[in-house]
């Protein structure tokens, strides 16, 4: 018996050895392939034809006891779920799934894979919490569920995996703190915990893991000062700790603590302080990330010892002085023979560019320089940087032609240089650049016709090279460039027709044509593009009646305003789904409004200034159509249209001639002639239907006392409830008994009648009426700002204490409001279609929404600069008895001087100046020749904080704001524009551009950028 026993030991030991055992493996992978979905390749078909496992895709057995020791299924695009069956194979040590897409959890079973060495799960699709179950794998090297959806937090059980080499759990959805037991895995190399939602703070028992090679904690909530156990990991070649709320500075010693440092990431948090000048001491160093910090200083020229270097971000910071030297690293980098990428942009450089420009790097693929105080002009050394990709200049004061060698760049796939102040032709190089993706010339002084060699540019996306001083007809060429996405040449002056082979440009999503020359009927072939999502087309010549264009169903913007587009509306507008904004305002459309669709909203649909528009909705205040008004869709053929219009002048001729004969009587009598006195009739013809007299007296109970929000050199102001459309409005009466009060109503009319700028206060009507006691009587009504006028919150000291504002304003609110007030100016001396000067700018005449948006009020002296001449302005001038305000009056406005956008300019330096000292121009400090403008200009740049405003110094600031250097920049803006000499002083483009600069990058404030 005992014989039978020990040869059937045996024979069971042999099976095993040779491989007749395997039933519990081939169970577990079956199990295991019953859940697993597969592509079209199939790869798991060997599953089902090979008799033994061994052989099976994937599949690696150990040589003794033939058992699955290895399942190599990584990248075979394998989904479904993963089997809990999986634990079965009892003696796996390598387990790899990555690069599939396994969705649902990681069974707990893999816990019972007690040889298992190798877990690799990395690139799937797969949820639910870290299996505490996992640390009986007690042999484990080698942990990976990298770019997973996994949650919750790290089980601490995990800190029984002493063997644990490698940890990567970057790219989930892990909370909580970074596990303390961290630090007893001391033979950890590689960490990857970025990209999670972990917080807190960095264990300090971190240093014991003294081999470290790898640590990445980007992209989550870490939070102090630069974990100072970090320093400790002089092992370490990679450090990422991108994208989290790290402060403080940089130990000057950095660069000695961490010599083996490869690769350096530290953007994205919130240090300060200067670059440790030790970091080019980390020879072996080839990437660099510092960008999005609160950095300043220079940037060190020793950065040219870091000969290995490849990556260089520095951009987002207030790195430089704004002056000559800060472009002098530049020279050192020249030393860096594998510079692939060098990002400087948004910072504070000043100077000229160097033309060792010209010596970095010819590996250099992106240089980027944008967003500084660069000057000067662009170093003909730039073309020898042959490899450049990508090239930003933009936002600097650059000047000067294009220089001939960029056009040596031939590699070129984005250009942006928009917002400088380059000038001459747009050179017909840049048909060279036949790679080109992205042309960005925008907001410069570019002068004469766009080159058709620009047609070569086959793999253009994006066209922009609006807001320049462009002229001539669109090319042909550009029509014949398929891909481009957008193309925005507003703001020019561009004649002739909007070519019809713009119908080729099948891709295009934005076409931006506003304000310029451009007439003739709108081709029919822009129904044809129809991925098209904005459509501006405004401040024209354009003609005849809109083209089919019912096929662009995407269309979110449409803006026809500002020709001479004629016709009934299209219904089929009424059906864009996706419409936001539709602006078909002063043009010549007749007919019936629909009612229906995207006409049932008033704010997404604007008709005004179309006089023989009738219907639509009761917001949009038409007339209401007659029944003989044309059926929707309805075209007239000219000789109808010019027989109807006979037809009706002989019948208003007559109709005329009856009124006269029985009216002769009444107006001889009467003591004014309304219409011969009221000009306004046309003025106001763009407007919403008059009010009268009476219905203003109700909606104010009688101008009550109760109801006062304020009075001006010609009037006073009344809050107001209009009970038609339940509107609370603000009322302005003119006090028609004050000389000139007729001509600041006409002014005011004329100015606000044509221009549209959300930063303008909005003029919604007007009341040309006689009282009760048949005196004469004007107001304009204006949209009603709750929060008063900005004068109130700057010097609530000297108004009642019941209607001071309840706080102060803050250093960051400040600059948005002059920002706003900027841009309107911008707005009002070179967008509208005639310049247009306020000519009384003060902080009384701006106004703030319930969100302290600023809209600017009070155009009684405005000015349309191209309707008037020097004689009767200064009749104007002295009839009124007012030359502007006393202190924010530009000078030469005091010795006759014409109104001109430059004395605005002036009157805008003194209120930004108030704006942030708190002080008035009239203050009795100054006197003589100590102005406010002089006062500020002593005081810099040493005693910034001796004349700003002490109310801003503390509020909403966090600590470590670089206050100085904000209000410095600040101050120095509002000194360039309030120089004696016009000549001497900035254009509100400019203004505008500093100002939206200066909020950039002291706040992150930053539009969404073009690249």
């Amino acid at each position: 018996m005992r014989v039978f026993l020990l040869l059937s030991l045996n024979a069971l030991m042999l099976l095993e050895a040779y491989g007749f055992t395997d039933e519990s493996d081939r169970q577990a992978l079956f199990e295991f392939k019953s859940q697993v979905s597969q592509g079209k390749r199939a790869v798991l078909s060997s599953w089902d034809n090979i008799v033994h496992v061994c052989n099976w895709t994937g599949v690696t057995c150990g040589r003794k006891h033939k058992r699955v020791t290895r399942l190599e299924l990584g990248g075979l695009q394998l989904g479904g779920m993963i089997s809990p069956s999986i634990g079965n194979l009892s003696f796996l040590i390598w387990l790899n799934l990555s690069g599939n897409s396994f969705v649902g959890t990681i069974p707990h079973e893999v816990g019972n894979l007690f040889r298992l060495e190798h877990l690799d799960m990395n690139f799937n699709y797969i949820k639910g919490d870290i299996p505490a179950s996992l640390a009986n794998c007690s042999r484990l090297l080698e942990l990976q569920f990298n770019s997973n959806h996994l949650g919750g937090g790290v089980p601490l059980e995990l800190g029984s995996l002493t063997k644990l080499v490698t940890l990567d759990l970057y790219g989930n959805n892990l909370k909580g703190k970074l596990p303390d037991f961290l630090g007893n895995l001391t033979s950890l190399k590689e960490v990857g915990f970025g990209g999670n939602n972990i917080e807190g703070r960095i264990p300090d028992n971190i240093v014991r893991l003294t081999r470290m090679v790898y640590l990445d904690l980007s992209r989550n909530n870490f939070l102090g000062v630069f974990p100072p156990p970090i320093y400790n990991l002089s092992s370490l070649y990679v450090l990422n700790i991108f994208g989290n709320s790290f402060s403080g500075s940089l130990r000057a010693d950095f660069g000695n603590l961490l010599p083996n440092l490869q690769r350096l990431f530290i953007g994205r948090n919130h240090f300060t302080g200067a670059i440790p000048t030790t970091l080019p001491n980390i020879s072996n160093l080839q990437m660099l990330g510092m960008e999005y910090n609160n950095l300043t200083g220079g940037i060190p020229s020793s950065f040219g010892k870091l000969w290995k270097l490849k990556v260089l971000s520095l951009h987002s910071n207030f790195l430089g002085s704004g002056s000559f030297g800060d472009l002098e690293f530049l020279g050192g980098l020249t030393n860096c023979t594998k510079l692939e990428i060098l990002e400087v942009g948004r910072n504070r450089l000043g100077g000229r560019l160097p033309t060792s420009i010209g010596n970095l790097s010819t590996e250099l693929n992106l240089l980027s320089l944008d967003t500084n105080l660069i000057t000067g002009s662009i170093p003909h050394e730039i073309g020898c940087l042959i490899s450049l990709q990508s090239l930003w200049l933009e936002k600097n004061l650059l000047t000067g032609p294009l220089p001939t060698s960029l056009g040596k760049l031939l590699g070129l796939m984005k250009l942006s240089l928009y917002s400088n102040r380059l000038s001459r032709d747009i050179p017909s190089f840049i048909g060279n650049f036949t790679m080109l993706e992205t042309l960005d010339l925008s907001n410069n002084s570019f002068e004469g016709f766009v080159p058709t060699s620009l047609g070569n540019c086959s793999h253009l996306l994006e066209l922009w090279i609006g807001d320049n001083k462009l002229n001539g007809t669109i090319p042909l060429e550009i029509m014949q460039i398929s891909p481009l996405l957008t193309l925005s040449i507003p703001r020019n002056f561009f004649t002739g027709s909007l070519p019809e082979d713009v119908g080729r440009l099948e891709n295009l999503v934005t076409l931006s044509v506003e304000n310029n020359k451009l007439s003739g009927q709108l081709p029919q072939t822009l129904g044809t593009c129809l991925s098209m999502g904005e459509l501006y087309l405004q401040g024209n010549l354009f003609d005849g009646a809109i083209p089919d264009i019912r096929g662009l169903v995407g269309i979110k913007e449409i803006d026809f305003s500002n020709n001479n587009l004629f016709g009934v509306i299209p219904g089929y507008l009424a059906n864009f789904s996706k419409l936001q904004y539709l602006n078909l305002s002063i043009n010549n459309f007749e007919g019936r409004v629909p009612t229906e669709g995207n006409f049932q909203n008033a704010s997404l649909v604007s008709v005004f200034g179309n006089k023989d528009l009738c219907g639509g909705i009761r917001e949009l205040q038409l007339k209401p159509c007659s029944r003989q008004e044309p059926p929707m869709g309805r075209k007239y053929s000219s000789l109808s249209r010019k027989a109807v219009i006979w037809v009706s002048v002989s019948i208003a001729l007559l109709l005329l001639l009856f009124i006269a004969l029985v009216s002769l009587r009444w107006l001889r009598k009467r003591k004014r002639n309304l219409q011969t006195n009221n000009p306004t009739l046309s003025t106001l013809g763009v407007f919403h239907e008059k009010i009268s007299y009476g219905d203003l007296q109700n909606a104010t109970d009688g101008f009550s006392s109760s109801n006062l929000i304020g009075s001006g050199s010609f009037g006073t102001v009344f809050k107001a409830l209009l009970p038609v459309e339940n509107k609370v409005v603000a009322v302005k009466v003119l006090n028609m008994e004050r000389r000139g009060a007729m001509k600041s109503f006409m002014a005011e009319c004329e100015s606000l009648k044509d221009i549209r700028h959300r930063n303008l206060v909005k003029l919604l009507t007007a009341c040309s009426s006689i009282d009760f006691q048949g005196n004469e009587f004007r107001a304009l009504i204006y949209d009603f700002m709750p929060n008063g006028s900005l004068d109130m919150w700057l010097h609530p000291e000297e108004i009642e204490e019941i209607h001071r504002p309840s706080r102060t304003l803050t250093l960051l609110e400040r600059l948005n409001i002059a920002v706003d007030v900027a841009s309107v100016l911008d707005y009002l001396h070179v967008h509208c279609h005639e310049p247009i000067a306020h000519c009384d700018l003060k902080p009384s005449n701006v106004l703030l929404d319930d969100d302290l948006t600023a809209h600017v009020s009070d155009f009684g002296l405005a000015r349309l600069l191209l309707k008037f001449d020097r004689e009767s302005f200064l009749n104007q001038l002295s009839s009124a008895g007012v030359r502007g305000t006393i202190g924010y009056a530009a000078p030469e406005y005091g010795m006759g001087g014409q109104p001109s956008i430059h004395g605005d300019v002036y009157s805008f330096g003194v209120f930004l100046l108030e704006m942030f000292t708190g002080k008035r121009p009239t203050n009795e400090l100054f006197g003589g020749n100590f102005t406010l403008h002089s006062y500020i200009k002593s005081a810099l740049p040493e005693r910034v904080l001796d004349v700003a405003d002490e109310s801003i110094l503390h509020i909403g600031l966090r600590v470590g704001f670089p206050i100085v250097e904000c209000l410095k920049l600040v101050f120095e803006v509002g000194l360039r524009c309030s120089e004696e000499s016009p000549t001497n002083r900035l254009a509100m483009s400019e203004v505008a551009k500093e100002l939206i600069s200066i909020r950039e990058r002291f706040f992150k404030a930053r539009r969404t950028t073009r690249r």
